[in-house]
């Protein structure tokens, strides 16, 4: 396949076996890990957790990606269309309230034909923002609850920390998009998400400002209660963090608090993290768990 299904539309030429282009994967889908997740959103974890497929591969360079062993070195396994779509079901007979896709840009193509016949739970689309809005308009009807980063706003930081200066431009307009095809979130019976976008921030240190920035645009484009907003202060310092002397803390409990107020003051629905997030345990082990 001629690959244009990111913002970068690089045009690489992506093999079944072989991978190109900037998210160095080929055509197939290859997944680091699939098991039953509790740390989501409590919307879409719930109680029994929500079924994380973990594909390896990405079309960002974020230097402090907590999944970097998967994101950026690609550990994992190549799978058939097939198979992944027996690891829905696998996940599923688990317990899993719904499957949740992550970092699954790259393969919007596999996902479609994954999901020709609907599932019987909710499908999450949980991604690093950076969407192309023609791909995620071909999964329309595919995918009931959108999960995208809205990492930054500000392009001097998207180029300088994950090496796409029009992250904010495609963040954004991939945002609307989802939120277009799902329109305001929906629960079910047990307050689980059914349909909506959960937007996820990472507050960085020494980035309040930008922080602030995104909460401004989402309150900006949203109604109260239209999509959700989760705040999230389990940074710390992790793969090329070392690099840059300004990324290489944890976030000051100042920081987090500050954020969080500006969040309420906002009046932005959604969810904290606690201190304790800020763990090395949370990070799941990639060991090609349920693959």
């Amino acid at each position: 396949m001629i690959c244009n299904l990111c913002p970068r539309t690089c045009g690489a030429l992506r093999t079944e076996t072989e991978g190109h282009g900037v998210c160095r994967m080929p055509a197939l889908p290859v997944v680091a890990r699939a098991a039953l997740h509790m740390w989501e959103e409590p919307p879409i974890s719930g109680t029994r957790g929500a079924g994380t497929v973990f594909f390896s591969g990405c079309s960002l360079g974020c230097v402090f990606c907590q999944n970097e062993s998967i994101s950026h070195r690609d550990f994992g396994k190549p799978v058939t269309v097939s198979r992944l779509r027996e690891i829905f079901f696998e996940l599923i007979a688990q317990g899993a309230h719904n499957i949740d896709l992550v970092n699954p840009t790259h393969y919007a193509h596999v996902v479609a034909q994954a999901l020709a016949e609907p599932l019987p739970v909710p499908v999450v689309w949980n991604s690093g923002g950076y969407d192309r809005v023609e791909t995620l308009r071909a999964l329309e009807g595919k995918i009931q609850i959108y999960l995208p980063d809205l990492k930054y706003v500000t392009p001097e930081y998207t180029e300088k920390y994950s090496g796409a200066a029009d992250y904010p431009e495609a963040a954004q307009a991939a945002v609307l998009e989802m939120f277009r095809q799902t329109g305001p979130c929906a629960y079910d019976e047990n307050g689980l998400l059914k349909r909506g976008v959960v937007i996820r921030h990472l507050v960085l240190p020494g980035k309040l400002a930008e922080a602030k920035r995104v909460m401004d645009w989402v309150s900006g484009h949203f109604a109260p209660g239209e999509v959700l907003f989760s705040l999230m202060s389990q940074y710390i310092p992790w793969g090329r963090a070392a690099e840059f002397p300004e990324l290489n803390r944890r976030l000051r409990p100042s920081e987090a608090r500050a954020a969080a107020e500006y969040m309420d003051a906002l009046g932005l629905e959604g969810f904290t993290q606690e201190p304790e997030s800020a763990e090395q345990a949370y990070i799941p082990p990639f060991d090609l768990t349920g693959v």
